[in-house]
Protein backbone atom coordinates (compact mmCIF):
# COMPACT_ATOMS: atom_id res chain seq x y z
CA UNK A 1 0.00 0.00 0.00
CA UNK A 2 1.58 3.36 -1.16
CA UNK A 3 0.49 6.73 0.40
CA UNK A 4 0.92 9.70 -2.43
CA UNK A 5 -0.12 13.13 -2.57
CA UNK A 6 -1.52 15.34 -5.62
CA UNK A 7 -2.47 19.71 -5.75
CA UNK A 8 -5.96 19.69 -7.08
CA UNK A 9 -8.65 22.09 -6.19
CA UNK A 10 -6.64 24.32 -4.60
CA UNK A 11 -5.47 21.50 -1.98
CA UNK A 12 -3.04 18.75 -1.35
CA UNK A 13 -4.92 15.43 -1.81
CA UNK A 14 -3.65 11.87 -0.79
CA UNK A 15 -4.20 8.79 -2.89
CA UNK A 16 -3.92 5.37 -1.69
CA UNK A 17 -2.89 2.69 -3.95
CA UNK A 18 -2.60 -0.83 -3.12
CA UNK A 19 -0.90 -3.18 -5.93
CA UNK A 20 -1.84 -6.25 -6.01
CA UNK A 21 -0.89 -7.89 -9.33
CA UNK A 22 -2.22 -10.65 -10.87
CA UNK A 23 -3.77 -13.57 -9.68
CA UNK A 24 -6.67 -11.28 -7.58
CA UNK A 25 -10.02 -11.41 -8.20
CA UNK A 26 -12.36 -8.45 -6.43
CA UNK A 27 -15.93 -7.92 -6.04
CA UNK A 28 -16.22 -4.07 -5.31
CA UNK A 29 -19.68 -1.37 -5.11
CA UNK A 30 -17.05 1.43 -6.61
CA UNK A 31 -17.87 3.34 -9.07
CA UNK A 32 -14.65 2.49 -11.12
CA UNK A 33 -13.74 -1.46 -11.28
CA UNK A 34 -16.74 -2.18 -9.62
CA UNK A 35 -18.77 -5.46 -10.07
CA UNK A 36 -16.72 -8.75 -9.73
CA UNK A 37 -14.05 -9.83 -11.68
CA UNK A 38 -9.91 -10.18 -12.00
CA UNK A 39 -8.32 -6.83 -10.67
CA UNK A 40 -4.83 -6.12 -10.00
CA UNK A 41 -4.82 -2.67 -7.81
CA UNK A 42 -7.04 -0.21 -5.83
CA UNK A 43 -7.38 3.47 -5.63
CA UNK A 44 -8.83 5.12 -2.63
CA UNK A 45 -8.40 9.04 -4.03
CA UNK A 46 -9.19 11.78 -1.37
CA UNK A 47 -11.40 14.63 -3.02
CA UNK A 48 -12.38 18.10 -1.78
CA UNK A 49 -15.06 18.61 0.41
CA UNK A 50 -18.29 18.86 -1.84
CA UNK A 51 -16.90 17.21 -4.80
CA UNK A 52 -19.52 17.87 -7.51
CA UNK A 53 -17.85 16.47 -10.77
CA UNK A 54 -20.35 14.21 -12.91
CA UNK A 55 -17.60 12.62 -14.20
CA UNK A 56 -16.13 10.57 -11.08
CA UNK A 57 -15.08 7.07 -13.14
CA UNK A 58 -12.57 9.30 -15.29
CA UNK A 59 -11.58 11.17 -12.39
CA UNK A 60 -10.19 8.13 -10.85
CA UNK A 61 -9.26 6.73 -14.36
CA UNK A 62 -6.84 10.00 -14.97
CA UNK A 63 -5.33 9.17 -11.34
CA UNK A 64 -4.99 5.25 -11.70
CA UNK A 65 -1.86 3.02 -12.60
CA UNK A 66 -2.87 1.16 -16.44
CA UNK A 67 -4.67 -2.12 -16.34
CA UNK A 68 -8.02 -3.37 -14.45
CA UNK A 69 -8.68 -2.06 -11.04
CA UNK A 70 -10.95 -0.58 -8.54
CA UNK A 71 -11.22 2.74 -8.00
CA UNK A 72 -13.11 4.53 -5.04
CA UNK A 73 -13.05 8.05 -3.45
CA UNK A 74 -13.56 10.78 -0.27
CA UNK A 75 -13.32 13.58 1.66
CA UNK A 76 -11.90 11.73 4.38
CA UNK A 77 -8.11 12.36 5.13
CA UNK A 78 -6.36 8.91 3.66
CA UNK A 79 -3.60 9.56 5.33
CA UNK A 80 -5.54 8.57 8.33
CA UNK A 81 -6.05 4.95 6.96
CA UNK A 82 -6.76 2.40 9.25
CA UNK A 83 -5.50 -1.43 9.01
CA UNK A 84 -6.28 -4.40 11.08
CA UNK A 85 -5.79 -8.07 10.45
CA UNK A 86 -7.00 -11.41 11.52
CA UNK A 87 -5.87 -15.23 10.64
CA UNK A 88 -4.93 -14.05 7.06
CA UNK A 89 -7.37 -11.30 6.60
CA UNK A 90 -6.33 -7.96 5.94
CA UNK A 91 -8.17 -4.83 6.25
CA UNK A 92 -8.23 -1.03 5.33
CA UNK A 93 -10.53 1.50 6.36
CA UNK A 94 -10.54 5.36 5.80
CA UNK A 95 -13.57 6.76 7.88
CA UNK A 96 -15.59 10.06 7.43
CA UNK A 97 -18.06 10.04 9.24
CA UNK A 98 -19.71 13.87 9.64
CA UNK A 99 -23.12 13.02 8.20
CA UNK A 100 -23.80 9.47 9.55
CA UNK A 101 -27.07 8.12 7.78
CA UNK A 102 -29.69 5.13 8.69
CA UNK A 103 -29.70 2.81 6.01
CA UNK A 104 -33.89 2.75 6.28
CA UNK A 105 -35.31 6.11 6.66
CA UNK A 106 -39.16 7.37 6.15
CA UNK A 107 -40.56 8.18 3.02
CA UNK A 108 -39.52 12.60 2.86
CA UNK A 109 -36.96 12.45 5.34
CA UNK A 110 -34.87 15.07 4.49
CA UNK A 111 -31.78 13.83 3.22
CA UNK A 112 -28.62 15.52 5.49
CA UNK A 113 -26.16 15.02 2.88
CA UNK A 114 -28.52 17.37 0.88
CA UNK A 115 -29.37 19.75 3.48
CA UNK A 116 -28.41 23.51 2.96
CA UNK A 117 -24.91 23.50 4.83
CA UNK A 118 -24.04 26.92 6.96
CA UNK A 119 -20.49 26.40 7.58
CA UNK A 120 -17.88 23.58 5.37
CA UNK A 121 -18.61 21.01 2.74
CA UNK A 122 -19.20 17.78 5.03
CA UNK A 123 -16.61 15.26 5.08
CA UNK A 124 -18.14 11.50 4.88
CA UNK A 125 -17.56 7.74 3.50
CA UNK A 126 -16.13 4.97 5.10
CA UNK A 127 -14.18 3.03 2.35
CA UNK A 128 -12.97 -0.48 2.66
CA UNK A 129 -10.81 -2.49 1.68
CA UNK A 130 -10.30 -6.75 2.35
CA UNK A 131 -7.92 -9.15 1.03
CA UNK A 132 -8.40 -12.79 1.97
CA UNK A 133 -5.61 -15.78 0.96
CA UNK A 134 -8.27 -17.90 -0.35
CA UNK A 135 -10.41 -17.96 -3.26
CA UNK A 136 -14.65 -18.04 -3.18
CA UNK A 137 -17.42 -18.42 -5.36
CA UNK A 138 -19.30 -15.70 -6.82
CA UNK A 139 -21.98 -16.65 -4.16
CA UNK A 140 -19.31 -16.43 -1.07
CA UNK A 141 -17.86 -13.16 -2.88
CA UNK A 142 -21.56 -11.59 -2.06
CA UNK A 143 -21.85 -12.83 1.12
CA UNK A 144 -18.48 -11.43 1.86
CA UNK A 145 -19.79 -7.99 1.13
CA UNK A 146 -22.49 -8.45 3.65
CA UNK A 147 -20.53 -9.59 6.25
CA UNK A 148 -18.29 -6.31 5.93
CA UNK A 149 -21.56 -3.85 5.70
CA UNK A 150 -22.95 -6.24 9.30
CA UNK A 151 -19.44 -5.89 10.86
CA UNK A 152 -18.90 -2.05 9.53
CA UNK A 153 -22.41 -1.27 10.89
CA UNK A 154 -21.36 -2.80 14.22
CA UNK A 155 -18.80 -1.02 14.67
CA UNK A 156 -20.32 2.36 14.65
CA UNK A 157 -23.69 0.95 16.58
CA UNK A 158 -21.17 0.09 19.18
CA UNK A 159 -19.34 3.46 19.16
CA UNK A 160 -22.31 5.72 19.08
CA UNK A 161 -23.02 6.83 15.37
CA UNK A 162 -26.14 7.07 14.62
CA UNK A 163 -26.49 5.44 11.46
CA UNK A 164 -25.46 2.42 9.57
CA UNK A 165 -22.87 4.31 7.70
CA UNK A 166 -22.94 6.86 4.84
CA UNK A 167 -24.94 7.77 1.80
CA UNK A 168 -21.35 7.42 0.08
CA UNK A 169 -19.46 4.15 1.23
CA UNK A 170 -18.07 1.74 -0.72
CA UNK A 171 -16.40 -1.39 -0.57
CA UNK A 172 -13.63 -4.00 -2.35
CA UNK A 173 -13.22 -7.15 -1.28
CA UNK A 174 -9.93 -9.41 -3.03
CA UNK A 175 -9.67 -12.95 -3.29
CA UNK A 176 -7.19 -15.36 -4.64
CA UNK A 177 -7.94 -16.51 -8.43
CA UNK A 178 -6.20 -19.80 -8.25
CA UNK A 179 -7.19 -22.46 -5.58
CA UNK A 180 -10.04 -24.38 -3.92
CA UNK A 181 -12.93 -21.98 -4.09
CA UNK A 182 -14.91 -21.25 -0.38
CA UNK A 183 -17.94 -22.09 -0.71
CA UNK A 184 -19.76 -19.34 2.11
CA UNK A 185 -18.52 -15.85 3.19
CA UNK A 186 -20.73 -15.43 6.17
CA UNK A 187 -19.86 -14.28 9.68
CA UNK A 188 -19.92 -17.68 11.09
CA UNK A 189 -18.33 -18.99 8.61
CA UNK A 190 -14.66 -19.42 8.51
CA UNK A 191 -13.07 -16.38 6.63
CA UNK A 192 -16.32 -14.82 6.78
CA UNK A 193 -15.69 -14.61 10.96
CA UNK A 194 -12.06 -13.43 10.21
CA UNK A 195 -13.11 -10.96 7.79
CA UNK A 196 -16.00 -9.63 10.18
CA UNK A 197 -13.61 -9.09 13.42
CA UNK A 198 -10.88 -7.53 11.25
CA UNK A 199 -13.14 -5.20 9.43
CA UNK A 200 -14.94 -4.23 12.98
CA UNK A 201 -11.56 -3.57 14.52
CA UNK A 202 -10.48 -0.93 11.75
CA UNK A 203 -14.07 0.55 11.52
CA UNK A 204 -14.52 0.63 15.13
CA UNK A 205 -10.88 2.06 15.39
CA UNK A 206 -11.27 5.11 12.92
CA UNK A 207 -14.98 5.51 14.01
CA UNK A 208 -13.18 6.33 17.67
CA UNK A 209 -10.79 8.40 16.26
CA UNK A 210 -12.39 10.65 13.63
CA UNK A 211 -12.76 14.13 13.52
CA UNK A 212 -14.71 16.39 11.98
CA UNK A 213 -12.34 18.39 10.93
CA UNK A 214 -11.10 15.22 9.19
CA UNK A 215 -9.42 17.06 6.02
CA UNK A 216 -6.07 17.90 4.93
Amino acid sequence: MRLGYREEDGARLGTLLWEFGPGWRMISSAVLGGGVGPRAWVLNAQVVAGYSRMDPAGHLASLAPPGEGVGMMTAASVSRRVTASDGGVQVVATVGLRVPTWAAAPEGAPDPELAPMLGPPPVGTINIVAALPVAMTDAALVNAVMTVTEAKTQALVETGFAGTGTASDAVCVAVREEGAEELFGGPRSTWGTRLARAVHQAVREGAEAWRPDDKE
